[in-house]
């Protein structure tokens, strides 16, 4: 139990981080120009997306009995690996 727990932890401290960033990026967001806003939203809204897929494993992983966590912290990686694709590209994109 206690490597789901270490797992879970360090999902949540990621997921802490990726939040801190969004918020930044949405605050720069509103000062934007309304060109560079429409593409900032783009980001955000793909940003936004694959994070509540990842909040969604993070979930089905904490709430598994059992062995069955391992099977679903496969998923979990593939979301969060996905996760950090998309967040790597808004990254790039804010910190022009």
């Amino acid at each position: 139990m206690k490597k789901r727990d270490d797992y879970v932890e360090t999902l949540k401290a990621q997921l802490d981080r990726w939040n801190a960033d969004i918020a930044k990026w949405e605050a720069k967001a509103e000062g934007a120009q309304a060109e560079a806003l429409k593409e900032y939203d783009k980001h955000l809204d793909a940003v936004r997306r694959q994070r509540d897929l990842s909040i969604k494993q993070l979930q089905q992983v904490q709430s598994a009995t059992g062995d069955a966590w391992k099977d679903l912290a496969r998923g979990a990686d593939d979301a969060w690996a996905k996760m950090r694709e998309s967040f790597e590209k808004a990254r790039s994109h804010f910190q022009k």
